[in-house]
């Protein structure tokens, strides 16, 4: 199966895919290097050829576009669900209703999958696990305070924060 890195104002990103969809989305690291190996890692891919599948030059150029300020819907996007749990898809569905400029806590998706607030912190575990941010923008689950917690691409707190702002999300600062 293969993957391809691509350039984008974040940073080198790279994204992985077979036959059914995607498999991974690797967000920039501080090298690319970095990016390559996690991605690999993960996915269990080796470097594609010189020519892409069209649907991936487009996923790519959209994602390039999204993180230039020109948003883009990605619920529609083929992923391969093979690759994570029931639970986990479910989790990673109702986060994908979650449009750009919007936020939602780990409780409130707990509570839309009829499970209730105490199920917030499962939320956040399978949210952590995310193969696909940006795709499933796990980036705009917040804690119930408001406050930017648990994202754990590179950049922490940080990329989150600045994926928010670029989607036009309110955020409060303290």
């Amino acid at each position: 199966m293969p993957h391809t890195l691509f350039p984008t104002t974040f940073g080198p990103c790279g994204i992985a895919w077979n036959e059914i969809g995607l498999t991974g989305l690797q967000l920039p690291e501080a090298e690319q290097a970095q990016v390559e190996q996690k991605l690999a890692q993960r996915t269990h891919t080796q470097p594609a050829g010189a020519t892409l599948p069209p649907a991936i030059s487009q996923l790519i150029e959209r994602i390039q576009q999204h993180l230039e300020g020109r948003l883009a819907d990605f619920s529609s996007t083929p992923l391969d669900w093979s690759r994570v749990t029931d639970f986990q898809q479910a989790v990673y569905l109702q986060t994908q209703r979650i449009k750009p400029g919007y936020k939602t806590s780990y409780g409130e998706i707990a509570k839309l999958m009829a499970l209730g607030n105490s199920s917030a912190r499962a939320v956040g575990v399978a949210l952590a696990t995310n193969p696909w941010p940006l795709i499933v923008p796990c980036h705009r689950v917040v804690s119930a305070g408001d406050k930017m917690t648990g994202f754990s691409g590179s950049g922490g707190i940080r990329t989150k924060t600045r994926l928010l702002a670029l989607e036009g999300a309110e955020l409060l600062s303290e």
